[in-house]
């Protein structure tokens, strides 16, 4: 699944194509995704001029004069910009025809993937709730901390609750605590201050590592122009079991935790 550094890359590389870009028409080839697409989209896009995009958590939002589009891309999902006479491609299910020929589509082969609608006045519910971003003032050296308290879960579950910080996936947990040094098998809980002020430091640097390489080359994930992500050659531990350990002699183990693969070097993570 595309995590934040890949939706973070996709924003990058829209933003300069399609802001101040007025849509002509909306087109919806397949509504059913993971929510049903809004058919009045049509209508209330059409004309509207894109004024910025911005990010929260792993959903992109596409700002207009009368609300937000808000985009996930799912588990297979990716938004390219093409000539808008180019033939449609198998799973793209969404387009925007926008005023200079180029069109924005939403590729989706799996339509885990979602387009929603949000007004001005009002916050999609799948918005409310969610903890700081990562990259964010927010999210500081009394963060994690303070919302351990009393957390029996273990800390990579704690740290991949979007109650808690936004956008740290799987991969990413994993290699946050690896360059922290601490255990995925570690209770949350009973972690103390200290360690949680590195561990906020480290995921903030893989994850600005992460989205300067443009993301994690994974099953289907591609930049806006087509192209893979490239952080997947410098991952320590992610998908490297039984690999020798890039920073002792250990071997990197794999286990599964809340149904999810962990990847940890049991020598210098405790």
């Amino acid at each position: 699944m595309p995590e934040l550094p890949e939706v973070e890359t996709t924003r990058k590389g829209l933003e300069p194509l399609v802001t101040d870009r007025k849509i002509i028409s909306v087109h919806i080839y397949k509504q059913n995704l993971r929510w049903e697409i809004p058919s009045h989209l049509k209508k209330t896009l059409k004309h509207q001029i894109i004024k910025k995009i911005s990010r929260r958590a792993k959903y992109l939002l596409f700002h207009f004069e009368r609300g937000q589009l808000v985009m996930h891309l799912g588990m297979s999902g990716s938004i390219s910009i093409v000539n808008s006479f180019e033939p449609l491609r198998k799973h793209e299910h969404f387009e925007l025809k926008l005023d200079n020929s180029q069109s924005l589509r939403f590729h989706d082969p799996r339509r885990f993937g979602s387009i929603l609608w949000q007004n001005p006045t009002e916050h999609l519910l799948l918005l409310k709730n969610l903890g700081p971003e990562p990259l964010s003032y927010e999210f500081n050296n009394d963060s994690l901390f303070d919302s351990s308290n009393g957390k029996s879960k273990n800390i990579k579950s704690f740290i991949m609750d979007s109650s808690v910080v936004v956008g740290v996936g799987n991969i990413y947990a994993s290699e946050s605590l690896f360059l922290a040094g601490i255990s995925p098998k570690r209770v949350a809980g009973k972690t103390s201050k200290r360690r949680f002020i590195v561990l906020t430091n480290s995921i903030k640097n893989v994850l600005i590592d992460a989205i300067n390489n443009g993301g994690t080359t994974l099953n289907d994930f591609s930049n806006v122009d087509g192209n893979p992500g490239y952080f997947s050659q410098v991952l320590n531990v992610y998908g490297r079991e039984n690999m020798p350990c890039m920073r002792c002699s250990g071997k990197i183990n794999r286990i599964v935790q809340n149904q999810r693969a962990t990847y940890y070097c049991p020598k210098c993570q405790h």
